[in-house]
Formats: structure tokens, sequence, C-alpha cells
């Protein structure tokens, strides 16, 4: 049998859960979600409560609030008290270290890419 040189200097880069230590990654799931995706578009145009979420979106009260929850904890919505209501809206700024991301992967598909050789 012929021995085989194997370089042990490349390691594989190992796979970290979904938003280990980079924050992109975990708000990405956040807004994956096509019901929290659709309440930041709603949010984008005016401030909504619960109620309004509720009837744009078709859904229970308990699923919009919890997908509600979901985004305030991720830091992308503002609250409002207002009487018996809570009013939310698009927290400034809060997308757009993910926005800026987008924007460089964007213009880096422009670029010619190196090449690695193999």
């Amino acid at each position: 049998m012929t021995p085989v040189a194997v370089d042990v200097t490349r390691r594989p880069v190992p796979l970290e859960p979904a938003g280990a230590g980079n924050p992109h990654l975990s708000l990405l799931r956040v807004v994956s979600d096509p019901v929290r995706w659709r309440i930041l578009t709603l949010l984008a145009e005016e401030q909504l409560c619960t109620t309004h979420l509720q009837d744009l979106l078709g859904a229970k009260q308990t699923l919009v609030s919890h997908h509600l929850k979901v985004l305030r904890e991720a830091g992308l919505l503002d609250t409002e008290p207002c009487g018996r209501f809570t009013y939310y809206r698009l927290r400034p700024g809060a997308l757009d270290g993910l926005s800026s991301s987008f924007g460089a992967l964007a213009a880096a598909s422009h670029r010619e890419p190196k090449r690695r050789a193999c």
C-alpha cells in the first residue's frame, strides 16, 4: 500500500448554529418568517396596533402578539402605549446593518471574483 500525503494544515470550517457569533444571521432568521415579514412591511408604511395587524393579516391575536414579541426582542420594533392599545413602529436604524451587508454582497456580485487554486 502506498502512503498518501495528507495536508493537515487546512481544516474544514466548522458549522456554527444559526446566528452564533453573527447578529445578521439571527436577524435574518427573525425576518425570514412570512408573517413577520408582512408585519414589517405594514409597519414600514404606518404605526399600527395589534387590532389593526389582526385585521390586515387575517390572523388571531395570539399569533400576531407572538410575532410582535419576536420582532421586539430582536430590536426591530418600538412601542408606544395609547390608552388600552399599544402602537408598533419600525425602530429607526434597526435594519441598517443588515441592509449594508446585503449592499456589500450585491456590489461583490458585480465584480470578477478571484479564483482559488485547487
